[in-house]
């Protein structure tokens, strides 16, 4: 690692924060014609993964059936100085079990819709919950430059 990288490095804490902070991660899989498949997804920190859910039958779905790796980045800035970002290469677990899947809907509600939104086992029937579980993280922020 060049001292370069590690200048700009987050801090296990700082990728917390960072990832609690931000709104939109993005998920690349494979496709069945072996190109990345990028699609934006909004997600919740649970025990330090992050979950997500979305419709079972998803194009992105599919992929993490056939291939469970994959790659997931948060990032934020617009200008070069301001550029931070986690990447994480992950192994997915799609979650079938209404409870759980309900339970991740509720929990997106709550961070994006302000509460009170509860989704119920029935309500989540069409849907998978995404667990990404890193193998490996790199962060960064250029702020520290």
């Amino acid at each position: 690692m060049s001292s370069r990288r590690g200048a700009i490095g987050m801090s296990p804490e700082e990728v917390v924060a960072f990832l609690d902070e931000q709104r939109t991660l993005t998920c690349a899989t494979i496709g069945t014609d072996a190109w990345p498949h990028l699609m934006p997804l909004w997600y919740v920190v649970r025990d330090g993964e992050c979950w997500a859910w979305t419709y079972a039958r998803s194009q992105k779905v599919r992929n993490l059936e056939r291939e469970s790796r994959c790659t997931v980045q948060v990032e934020a800035g617009v200008a070069y100085n301001e550029l931070r970002g986690v990447m994480m290469k992950c192994v997915c677990a799609i979650h079938r079990d209404p409870e759980v899947v309900a339970g991740v809907g509720t929990e997106l509600g709550a961070r994006y819709g302000g509460g009170g939104y509860v989704v119920t086992p029935a309500q989540a029937s069409k849907r998978v919950a995404l667990q990404f579980m890193a193998n490996a993280t790199a962060s960064w922020d250029h702020r520290k430059l």
